[in-house]
C-alpha cells in the first residue's frame, strides 16, 4: 500500500547530498556533517531547564508540606506536573503545526519561568497545585518543540549522535541540580524557585536571539512544511514500536526508578535509605557512559539493533532488582539499568526522527510519542506500588522488567530506520513507499 509520504530526498540532502540512483553513498567519518550551532544552543539549553529543575526537585515535597498538608496530598503536586504534560500534549502538538518548533520553545520557557515564580509566591496548597500545573504544560511546549527542532536541524548521518548529546546535557543537569538544590536549602523553600525561573529566561532569550535564522522558515516564495498527521505516521512499524518503548522508558526509567526503588531501598534493612542515592547516581553514571558510545553506534550500526539491545539490558538489571538483598548486586544491577537506559533513548529519538524527516512538520507525531512516555511515567509508579503493596517488591520490578521485554517484542518486527555498518549504503525509503 503506497502512503502520501513525500520521497526522502531532502532527508537524504540534509545527510550530506543527494543519492543518484543505483548509486551508493558511503558516509566516513571525516565526511559526517558538524553539529549545526543551533543545535549547540538547544543542547546548552537543555542543560540549564534540567539544571534548574534539579535544584527545585529535592525541595517540592518539603515545600508542599509547609502548607500543612501530609504526604499524600504533597505526592499530588509531583504528578500534577506529568499529568498536566499528558493533557496539554495534543494540543502543544498542534500549535506547533499552526505557529513552527522555535515559537512554541521559547513560550513554553516563559510559560515555565513565570510558573515557577510564581510557585515560589504562592501563599496557599491550591495555588501551589494551579502553579504546577501551569508549569506541566509549559513543559509539553518546549519538549515536544525541542524534539521537533532536532529532527528539522540534524542531519541525519548524525542524529543518534545529537540525540546522545542532547540527553547527556539533560543528564548532567538533573546529576548537579540536586546537588545544588541542597546547597541552597538554608535558604529557604522558596528560592530554588526563584533561581530556576531566572535561569528559564535567560535560556529563552538565548533561544529567542539564536535561532531565529532563516534555517527554520520556509524560503521566500516557498510553501510552508507540510504537516505530518498521527494517522500517517501510525501506519509506519517503526513508529508504532517507538510508542510501545516509549511507554515502556517513561514506566521503568523516569517513573519506577524514582519513585519504588527509594521505597524498596528504605524498606530493605540490609539496603537502607542511604543505598538509594547511591544506585540512583550509579544509575546516571552507566547512563553518561553509555549515551555518548549510542550516539555513535545508532548512526554506524543502525537504530533498531541498538535499542533492542538497551531494552534487553534495562530488563536484566530491572527484573531481579527486588529479588535483592545485599549492596553489591543491587549497585551492580543499577548501572546495569543505566547503561541500558543510555543506550535506548538516542536510538529511540533518533528512529522517531527518521519517520518524521526533517522536510516536514512533526509536531502532533512527536507529541504523541511523548505522551506514550508520560503516560509510562504515570501510569507505572501507580500500578507497581499497587504490587508491592500487595505482593511484595519482588514482583512489582518483576513486572517493570517484563514491559520492557514487551517493547522489545513490538521492534522485532519493525523496520530498520536507516541501515547501519561502515559499508555502502542508500537512504531506504519510507515505509509504504516503492
Amino acid at each position: 500500500m503506497t502512503t502520501s509520504s513525500p520521497s526522502p530526498a531532502s532527508d537524504d540532502a540534509a545527510s550530506g547530498g543527494l543519492t543518484p540512483p543505483g548509486r551508493a553513498a558511503v558516509t566516513t567519518e571525516s565526511e559526517r556533517p558538524s553539529v549545526p550551532g543551533e543545535l549547540k544552543v538547544l543542547i546548552a539549553a537543555a542543560f540549564v531547564i534540567a539544571l534548574g529543575f534539579g535544584i527545585v526537585a529535592p525541595v517540592l515535597p518539603q515545600y508542599a508540606r509547609s502548607f500543612g498538608v501530609g504526604i499524600t496530598a504533597a505526592s499530588v503536586i509531583i504528578s500534577a506536573f506529568a499529568v498536566a504534560r499528558l493533557v496539554f500534549a495534543p494540543g502543544g502538538g498542534a500549535l506547533i503545526s499552526r505557529f513552527g518548533e522555535r515559537p512554541i520553545y521559547v513560550a513554553g520557557l516563559l510559560i515555565v519561568a513565570l510558573s515557577t515564580a510564581a510557585t515560589g509566591f504562592a501563599q496557599t496548597y491550591g495555588q501551589l497545585l494551579l502553579f504546577r500545573g501551569l508549569g506541566g504544560i509549559g513543559s509539553t511546549m518546549f519538549t515536544v518543540s525541542a524534539m521537533g527542532l532536532i529532527v528539522r536541524l540534524s542531519p541525519r548521518a548524525i542524529r543518534g549522535r545529537v540525540s546522545g548529546y542532547y540527553s547527556t546535557a539533560f543528564l548532567m543537569g538533573g546529576i548537579l541540580g540536586p546537588a545544588l538544590g541542597g546547597a541552597l536549602a538554608p535558604f529557604g523553600y522558596r528560592v530554588p524557585f526563584f533561581i530556576y525561573a531566572v535561569a528559564l529566561l535567560v535560556a529563552a532569550a538565548v533561544v529567542a536571539r539564536f535561532l531565529g535564522g532563516a534555517s527554520l522558515r520556509p524560503a521566500n516564495g516557498t510553501a510552508p512544511l507540510a504537516v505530518m498527521q498521527v494517522r500517517e505516521a501510525v501506519r509506519d512499524s517503526a513508529y508504532r514500536a517507538a510508542l510501545v518503548s516509549g511507554f515502556a522508558n517513561g514506566w521503568v526509567n523516569f517513573g519506577v526508578r524514582n519513585s519504588l526503588l527509594p521505597i524498596f531501598a528504605a524498606a530493605s534493612p540490609a539496603l537502607g535509605i542511604g543505598s538509594a542515592g547511591i544506585a540512583l547516581t550509579l544509575m546516571a553514571a552507566g547512563n553518561a557512559a553509555a549515551l555518548q558510545t549510542a550516539g555513535r553506534l545508532v548512526d554506524d550500526r543502525g537504530r533498531k539493533r541498538v535499542l533492542i539491545v538497551g531494552l534487553l539490558i534495562c530488563s536484566v538489571g530491572t527484573l531481579p532488582l527486588g529479588y535483592v538483598d545485599t549492596r553489591l548486586p543491587f549497585f551492580a544491577l543499577a548501572v546495569v539499568a543505566g547503561i541500558g537506559s543510555g543506550l535506548l533513548n538516542p536510538a529511540q529519538q533518533a528512529s522517531v526522527a527518521d519517520v518524521v524527516g526533517s522536510d516536514r512538520n512533526g509536531g502532533k507525531v512527536l507529541a504523541g510519542f511523548q505522551m506514550s512516555q508520560d503516560v509510562g511515567t504515570i501510569t507505572g509508579p501507580l500500578l507497581t506500588g499497587l504490587i508491592a503493596d500487595t505482593v511484595g517488591f519482588g514482583p512489582a520490578f518483576a513486572v517493570t522488567g517484563s514491559i520492557t521485554l514487551l517493547a522489545v517484542l513490538a521492534w522485532i518486527p519493525a523496520r530498520e530506520t536507516i541501515p547501519g555498518g561502515r559499508r555502502p549504503w542508500r537512504l531506504p525509503p519510507r515505509e509504504g513507499e516503492d
